[in-house]
């Protein structure tokens, strides 16, 4: 079975930007994929603009913060699907603050959306994938969980926990034919980045050697890539999508 035709995806953060992007790409690719996010509207949408070319969608509601939402979730997914053979945790948040003025609220609410929440739909889904003997856990993490970013001491914390978590369960796994792999995208247009300054984004752009930002179909292609089959002996990885930004 080449690249992903036929394989079931469950996305998380699907209703926009790169979690948007990955459900789209890997439908047009022939996955079965399921949207997962906390508006329902905003998926419904996407499911249609996947079911407009003849691919296959179906939305389900999940807030990632959620333990009993992600257990509830995939099991819903599983129903309706039969099984889960990828996982892209995408779903996250910021709540960007000095670290000395940072509240703990703050802090716990980015590293439970943006690192339990992968290792708890990780949990959801190994079970299948270990029977089959086949999956594909795809984690975006950040360029700022590699470098740090002053502002964001919660989020570049999770995103780097992120990498080990990655690492970790590649270890744990892969005698089972299942890869766990990470996408670290750098400056990537998305309604997460828009609210930057132009002297920020100005100041960021030149230092991207490939000279332009990236788009969220930059990341997706990346995701299918570690998605399909072709990548069956790639895993442990952190792809940098990040136009050059940070390289070795």
């Amino acid at each position: 079975m080449p690249g992903v035709e036929g394989r079931v995806a469950l996305v998380t953060g699907a209703s926009q930007g790169i979690g948007r992007a990955c459900a789209m790409v890997l439908a047009a690719s022939g996955a079965k994929v399921a949207l997962c996010a906390r508006n329902e509207e905003k998926l419904r949408q996407v499911a249609s603009e996947i079911a407009s070319p003849g691919g296959q969608s179906a939305v389900f509601k999940m807030d990632v913060a959620s333990e009993e939402e992600i257990k509830s979730g995939v099991k819903a997914i599983v129903a309706h699907f039969g099984k889960v053979d990828i996982l892209v945790n995408n779903a996250g948040i910021t709540r960007d603050q000095l670290v000395m003025r940072m509240k703990r609220a703050d802090w716990d609410e980015v590293l439970n959306t943006n690192l339990t929440a992968p290792f708890l739909l990780t949990q959801a889904v190994i079970g299948s994938m270990l029977k089959q003997r086949w999956g594909r856990i795809i984690n975006i993490t950040s360029i700022f969980g590699q470098v740090g970013q002053a502002g964001q001491a919660n989020y570049a914390s999770a995103k780097a926990g992120l990498i080990g978590l990655t690492m970790a369960v590649a270890r744990e796994v892969a005698s089972r034919n299942i890869t766990v792999n990470a996408v670290a995208p750098g400056w990537i247009e998305t309604a997460m980045t828009s609210v930057l300054s132009d002297e920020m984004k100005e100041g960021m752009l030149k230092n991207i050697p490939l000279g332009r930002v990236g788009s969220d179909l930059d990341v997706a292609h990346a995701v299918k890539f570690l998605a399909s089959e072709e990548a069956g002996y790639v895993t442990g990885e952190v792809l940098k999508v990040n136009g050059g930004i940070l390289m070795g």
